[in-house]
């Protein structure tokens, strides 16, 4: 099953400049290992030996997956994963 990533700006230089690009799998997990074959070194910028990296938000749909099920998460035909780098700021 084929599922849209939405790429954020910084990660682009792995996927030849496209801000969506698409990836098999039922797991988040599966489509992170499709993303690395087809744009290798994007793994290494989403984990880190624990997961999602700290400063890295995942949403299936309009869903954190770390309020879901992480990279076990199951996805559905339809799902669109966006990728999101944490802002942080503050006075």
């Amino acid at each position: 099953m084929a599922t849209t990533v939405r790429i954020p700006t910084p990660l682009r230089t792995l996927t030849g400049g496209n801000d969506e690009v698409s990836a098999a799998g039922g797991t988040l997990a599966e489509v992170i290992e499709d993303l690395e074959r087809q744009h290798p070194g994007i793994r290494e910028r989403l984990l880190d030996e624990k997961g999602v990296r700290r400063f890295i938000n995942i949403y299936v749909g309009e869903e954190d997956v770390r309020f879901l099920d992480g990279l076990k998460t199951e996805l559905k035909a339809g799902d669109q994963i966006s990728i999101v780098p944490a802002i942080a700021g503050g006075a």
